[in-house]
């Protein structure tokens, strides 16, 4: 998105190479390389990206990502949720750039039945023991199936997956798939279920809006902001019974996906690849502004 005008340079860490600004994403783990850059900036600016688990868990408590944000010009959050989340002095100098995905064609789905996906590596964040839990609580014989994308990061939660799997023919783990794969499962799903309990603006909520998927999610900070703070389609965290619930009504209501589904296209337009590109080229320009 920068490359028709800039220069970028994309490296895990600053180690004093010539450039004329930087965007840092994470304040705590690029937090040495955000440092090392204040401290040689010479009017030089900078901008940091709270891409997630910096803004819900490291905030609180590191000071490393404190000195980040306290010595950034610019402060990038990606759902607008997040900002009600920063004390004042940050929030001044911080803005909303949504993640986005190419717009595709809404695909014909199957009538009769409801396909879901859930797409997200398997870890303690992405919370897969509620939806293994949600699963269980589906009434036996209503035709809900569940097709669930990730590598298992973490290998106790991908026993449980492999293990309902064998035990409940509803429920599919097809572990890690290529993002061409994983985008079309989205696109023919009737909806995407997202249970995360730590998100930052998952860009597989984005996927799934721009491909026409309605989304049934937890109602956390990074989901709100992304899809609303009205939106019909929330469960609470870790709420099993809530998500079994919402899939439920969704295959035996018609009123309630198609209420998802207008809510997910009254956001689209935030998720466009065009409105990205030129919020992070405003973001650049306004890093060179002064140089």
């Amino acid at each position: 998105m920068l490359r028709d005008r800039y220069r970028p340079i994309v490296q895990t860490a600053w180690e004093g190479e010539p450039c004329d600004a930087l965007i840092a994403l994470h304040a705590r783990r690029s937090a040495e390389s955000i440092a090392r850059f204040h401290a040689a900036a010479r009017g030089r600016r900078m901008a940091v990206v709270l891409t997630g688990t910096d803004l819900y868990k490291d905030l609180p408590e590191s000071r490393e990502a404190a000195a980040s944000l306290d010595v950034a010009d610019r402060i990038v959050v990606l759902q607008d949720d997040a900002l009600r989340l920063l004390g004042a002095k940050w929030r001044r100098k911080a803005e909303v750039i949504f993640q986005s995905a190419p717009i595709l064609a809404r695909r014909a789905k199957p009538r009769g039945r409801l396909d879901c996906v859930v797409v997200g590596h398997l870890r303690e964040e992405k919370d897969p023991r509620t939806l293994f839990d949600a699963v269980r609580r589906l009434p036996p014989g209503l035709p809900i199936r569940i097709r669930h994308i990730g590598a298992p990061l973490d290998p106790a939660l991908g026993d449980l997956a492999r293990g309902l799997a064998r035990d409940d023919p509803r429920y599919r783990y097809s572990g890690a798939l290529a993002h061409g794969l994983t985008r079309a499962a989205i696109q023919s799903a009737h909806v995407l279920v997202h249970p995360s309990v730590v998100e930052g603006g998952a860009n597989v909520v984005v996927e799934a809006i721009t491909a026409g998927t309605p989304v049934i999610a937890s109602r956390i900070s990074g989901n709100v902001g992304m899809l609303g703070r009205d939106y019909p389609g929330y469960f609470a965290p870790r709420d099993a019974a809530g998500l079994a619930k919402l899939l439920v009504g969704a295959l035996e209501d018609p009123r309630e996906l198609s209420c998802l589904r207008s809510a997910c296209d009254e956001r689209k337009r935030l998720f466009r690849p065009q409105a990205e590109a030129a919020a992070i080229r405003r973001l650049a320009a306004s890093l060179l502004a002064r140089r």
